[in-house]
């Protein structure tokens, strides 16, 4: 069994123009002006291993929101600040079937996300974090961040000002919505929160150092607050395809619509992607298939 830091460069360079090739079936989202900058041929990887030793390839100089790959980070922070216990007081872990920004699975589960991997619970628990409004929130959870993954994220106020200008309609109706059932202290905080948590930005490799955290024994993090995030990852990180990926990949992995994509290799290492092109769920179609072929060459599946 071949393994994460065993990788070439030789054999990354060619799973990286298949996975090129994968993405041209894909779509830069238009939805977030910003957003719809990005160029789809643009793809970056980078690994960091437990080892220490790092693999990248591509165009690694990129910067690029986070956006939804945040929300795994947001639920261990508030997991090593209040507990399993209390977090899951405020949302589930049930899988969702259908898409992340769907109003009736909500209306149907009387108000209690299912899971804070969809925009539902991932405003909830944005209404939960420390400090004493959105911008303080945001800064507090960024220094966590960056102070123990040793990477370098900062909030992109040009992408935030593209978000709030083009507000998501779907959000403002689950934060109504959840106010409404009593899940929210704060609307307002819990939205302006979540849309700058979101717009945190970095490289391919500041990712990886995140995935890091939740793939390796750190003193820092409680080893059950890595494994139930990586739990959650892997039955909810892909929304509603989240399932056919466990099957196909059998990694945690999240995405978000600004293209980034981790994967996490529990003991082993973190594998992180940019590739702006989305399919119609919302996934970067080349980071995916980039991720497929390497835990099948590898036999990186946590199933063994």
């Amino acid at each position: 069994m071949k393994r994460l830091d065993r990788l070439t460069t030789t054999e990354l360079s060619a799973w990286v123009q298949q996975a090129k090739t994968q993405a041209e079936h894909g779509k830069v989202i238009d939805r977030i002006p910003q957003l719809a900058k990005a160029y789809p041929g643009w793809f970056a990887v980078h690994i960091c291993c437990k080892s220490g030793k790092t693999i990248s390839f591509g165009d690694t100089a990129c910067v690029f929101s986070l956006m939804s790959v945040i929300k795994p980070f947001s639920l261990l922070y508030l997991l090593e600040h209040f507990g399993a216990e209390t977090v899951f007081e405020w949302v589930g872990v049930e899988p969702s079937d259908a898409p992340f920004n769907s109003l009736e699975q909500l209306v149907s589960d009387r108000g209690r996300p299912r899971n804070p991997m969809i925009n539902s619970g991932a405003i909830t628990l944005s209404d939960k974090l420390p400090g004493k409004d959105a911008n303080q929130r945001t800064f507090l959870f960024c220094q966590w961040l960056n102070q123990l993954a040793g990477c370098q994220l900062r909030l992109d106020q040009v992408m935030l000002a593209s978000v709030r200008l083009t507000r998501s309609t779907a959000n403002q109706a689950f934060a109504n919505y959840l106010a409404e059932a009593g899940h929210l202290e704060n609307l307002e905080t819990a939205l302006d929160t979540y849309e700058q948590i979101c717009s945190l930005s970095g490289r391919v490799e500041d990712l990886a150092l995140l995935g890091k955290l939740l793939a390796c024994e750190n003193g820092c993090i409680s080893a059950q607050n890595r494994r139930i995030v990586n739990a959650v990852m892997l039955t909810c990180g892909l929304y509603e395809a989240s399932a056919q990926f466990a099957v196909r990949v059998g990694l945690p992995m999240k995405s978000g619509i600004g293209g980034g994509l981790v994967a996490i290799v529990p003991s082993e290492g973190a594998i992180a992607c940019y590739s702006p092109a989305l399919d119609n769920i919302g996934n970067p179609v080349g980071a995916i298939a980039f991720v497929e072929t390497l835990a099948q060459e590898l036999q990186l599946s946590v199933f063994g």
